[in-house]
């Protein structure tokens, strides 16, 4: 294998053949501005900057040189037509920028450094040209012929590429030395992990280009024509057996190694982690572009067959991700998984399109940041760790943080983190990995419940199911509240229990509508089991408090919980992810519709106010919007509390008859409550908000709850100042007059809300809706609503 190297060259012309096949004796073309073939980075040769063996026997790997390859040639994959006014994105300049650097810092040694190379500099490994049988250890035969085809190409040919007849190739260009670069960068990765665990040297940076993480079995895509990390993984485990039995590749390039992860997928040996921006499936490679298979980076692919769990996708929802959470990410996920897997060998996939200013990646990894997951990666594999260059797309941010890797290799340490404060998002996305990792490694917590769930044995209840029955219990015994018949095709069955009013909804009153979250569940879990035990749970409930509120001024009530999760319909008992906003909102939106058309509007309510926390404020703008002039005819206010969804406004291109726009009129009449940290107030609009988001304050709280704590008084006032000439002219009823009363004597007479047609005699006390059967309901006098009709009113039907 050694006698296939090529000698490093800087200088000298390109081998002969090339020379003369591809360009017909000319040099071929260089990109860039100021980079031609006659301007060269340095002047090397093979012997000069060689490794050298360790300086001190009983201390060879601190005395060790780290390793560098590059060479000028895999440059000359470039665009067959370059305009300087549109540079592709994969630009030969990348490497350049990268070996400059680290001739700028000192790292290694270049034509016109002071003084002659020393143990000091990077060692330099030659290139050489990957072999068909190395390639075919990961792609098939057909793959490499197609390769080695472009050299036969004409002109034509490389102006619409395609690997796969009828198929447009995916963000790939081909240029007649595309297949001389690639063997070069494959060979290049190959030669770097051979030197790590021949010893030769501690580690080892490859600047290699064109990249490879993308290249599937028989795929070129992504800026990738060959598997350069896979080939290198499955070289390295044929040639040294069990001295590289077990691979850990850690991709941390922005886009998800597709590539890696399918060469890799059965294979117990190799631990493949990817932390990647993912947008659930939005993001770069959202799928082939020949079968149409979806993106497979989400965290539910971890392997199969015998390497079931060593597949570890960290994918991001979002982009913008920092140091804070990368380090967070291998703090919590990464190291315990690696030193649980104890590689013989590390293989760094390093992009560097994750760096804060690369146009792709959208995110802000600092060199710092890079420096210090390195450091991290050092600690295994007896320092073995091999660094291949994968994306990364601004020229000064991938030369800073190769820098910085190539630094800390070399033994320096990491520079401090200004970031160290994980994102909520992060956070998020980290805990929903661990929780399905858990599952294959020992030293993640905590484990997984969906098996001893689903055995059948335990009779498990989501809790969101029991604590609305247990509300519906206590809301019934406090203020006579009980559950208001739900039926349509087009809801969730979740929201069948979700709906409780007082008994006096549909009498001349003013109606307080709250669309609500679930009541907050407050918990201190064992720390290493992630057990939650009863004692240590706590649930509160201030909506219950606005409840009370309204019930003592004599209004009706109807409270409407909206659960986060639609509770599964066939009996599946594991962890389900929060429903999306958009769905969450949509179901809410025929929830209230629903309810206005049923219940609200067939009622002879004096005053109606909508009152949203979060998916509620979106509820509610979305009914105004599609009820404009029901909404202005009967609606009386509409309050929100907005966290963490976005700030709705409430605009229509129709004006009613007055001229009045429906933003003015719901600026009107709304009350808008918005946290502290909402994305709202870092926007232009914010400023000056338009009229059409309503009356909108800028809380000093961060969550709903405290929100509706500290606003509870302005809530109160605006309700009381809408309703002042009702209560004003109403005379207090016997019924009212009891809210002086203690909790526990504030029910009505029995005779408004008992539940049954006829009650016993004997019972002092309302029956509890938990214990009205399915016939007591659909029996009662009001059918399905469970509401008793007051004498001399006519039933009405709930529905139209």
């Amino acid at each position: 294998m050694d006698e296939d190297v090529l000698a490093t060259t800087e200088r000298d012309v390109l081998d002969s053949h090339v020379s003369s096949a591809v360009f017909g004796g000319r040099t071929p073309p260089l990109k860039g501005e100021g980079v031609k073939l006659e301007v060269f980075d340095q002047h090397l040769t093979k012997r000069k900057d060689a490794p050298r063996p360790a300086k001190y026997g009983n201390l060879p790997y601190a005395t060790l040189q780290t390793g560098l390859v590059y060479d000028v040639r895999m440059r000359f994959h470039v665009e067959t037509m370059p305009t300087e006014d549109d540079v592709h994105p994969e630009d030969p300049r990348r490497i350049h920028a990268i070996f400059e650097s680290f001739v700028n810092a000192g790292l290694a040694w270049g034509e016109g450094t002071n003084g002659p190379s020393n143990e000091y500099y990077m060692g330099r490994i030659d290139v050489r040209k990957v072999t068909k049988e190395e390639v075919c250890l990961v792609h098939t035969e057909a793959h490499w012929d197609w390769i080695q085809s472009i050299n036969t190409w004409t002109e034509d040919d490389f102006e619409e590429p395609q690997q796969h007849p009828g198929h447009k190739m995916d963000s790939v260009y081909i240029s007649p030395l595309t297949p001389y670069c690639a063997a070069l960068s494959a060979g290049g990765a190959i030669e770097a992990c051979r030197a790590v665990v021949l010893g030769k040297v501690k580690n080892v940076f490859a600047v290699i280009r064109p990249p490879g993480h993308h290249a599937e079995r028989e795929d070129a895509k992504g800026f990738c024509f060959y598997d350069n990390v896979s080939i290198s993984t499955k070289v390295c485990q044929r040639e040294f057996g069990d001295r590289c039995r077990k691979v850990l590749v850690l991709d941390w390039d922005v886009h998800h190694g597709n590539g890696i992860q399918q060469a890799n997928y059965n294979d117990p040996n190799v631990l493949y982690i990817s932390l990647h921006v993912h947008e659930r499936g939005r993001f770069y490679p959202e799928r082939s572009y020949r079968d149409g298979r979806v993106a497979y980076g989400d965290h539910l692919h971890c392997g199969a067959g015998a390497g079931l769990g060593k597949n570890v996708n960290i994918p991001w929802s979002r982009k913008g991700m920092g140091d804070a959470d990368y380090v967070y990410a291998f703090q919590q996920v990464i190291m315990p998984i690696a030193n649980e897997f104890d590689p013989d060998l590390v293989i760094i996939a390093a992009g560097f399109d994750a760096a804060e200013g690369d146009m792709l990646g959208g995110c802000n990894v600092t060199p710092a940041g890079y420096a210090h997951m390195t450091h991290m990666l050092m600690s295994l594999a007896q320092g073995k760790v091999a660094v291949c260059l994968e994306g990364g797309y601004n020229l000064e941010s991938i030369a800073r943080s190769a820098t910085a890797v190539a630094r800390t290799l070399m033994g320096e340490p990491p520079e401090r983190l200004q970031d160290v404060n994980p994102t909520a998002s992060a956070v998020d996305d980290i805990k929903r990995v661990l929780r399905q990792q858990s599952r294959f490694w020992a030293s993640l917590y905590p484990k997984d419940i969906s098996t001893r769930l689903n055995v059948g044995l335990l009779h498990g209840e989501r809790m969101h199911d029991v604590v609305r029955k247990w509300q519906a219990t206590t809301l019934w015994e406090q203020f006579g509240m009980s559950p208001l018949f739900v039926y349509n095709k087009h809801l969730s069955k979740s929201f069948e229990n979700q709906v409780l009013a007082t008994q006096n909804y549909y009498t001349a009153r003013p109606l307080l509508v709250i669309l609500h979250d679930p009541p907050e569940l407050l918990a201190s879990p064992d720390p290493r089991t992630g057990v939650v035990e009863l004692h240590n749970t706590w649930l509160t409930d201030i909506v219950k408090t606005y409840i009370e509120w309204a019930v003592n001024q004599g209004f009706a009530v109807i409270d409407v919980n909206l659960p986060k999760h639609a509770s599964d319909i066939d009996g599946q008992q594991k962890h389900e992810e929060v429903d999306s906003v958009e769905n969450r909102t949509l179901e809410a939106t025929q929830l209230l519709n629903y309810l206005w058309d049923n219940y609200i509007e067939l009622n002879d309510s004096t005053h109606v106010f909508l009152m949203g926390t979060n998916i509620g404020h979106g509820a509610i703008i979305n009914f105004i919007k599609g009820n404009e002039e029901r909404a202005q005819d009967q609606l009386t206010g509409a309050i929100s509390f907005v966290q963490d969804v976005p700030l709705q406004s409430c605009r229509s291109v129709n004006n009613d008859a007055l001229g009045v726009s429906l933003g003015s009129w719901y600026h009107s009449i709304s009350l808008v409550f918005v946290t502290s940290e909402h994305n709202f107030w870092s926007s232009d609009v914010s400023r000056k908000p338009k009229k059409r988001f309503g009356k909108v304050n800028r809380s000093s709280e961060e969550t709903i709850t405290d929100m509706l704590i500290e606003h509870q008084d302005a809530v109160y006032e605006l309700l009381s100042e809408d309703t002042q000439e009702w209560r004003s002219a109403r005379p207090m009823s016997e019924d009212e007059a009891s809210v002086d009363r203690p909790a526990t004597s504030k029910l009505p007479p029995i005779s408004n809300f008992s539940l049954s047609p006829a009650p016993k005699p004997a019972s002092k006390r309302p029956q509890s809706p938990s214990k009205a059967t399915n016939m007591d309901l659909l029996s009662s006098p009001r059918g399905r609503h469970a509401q008793p009709v007051p004498q001399g009113r006519p039933s009405r039907s709930p529905m139209r």
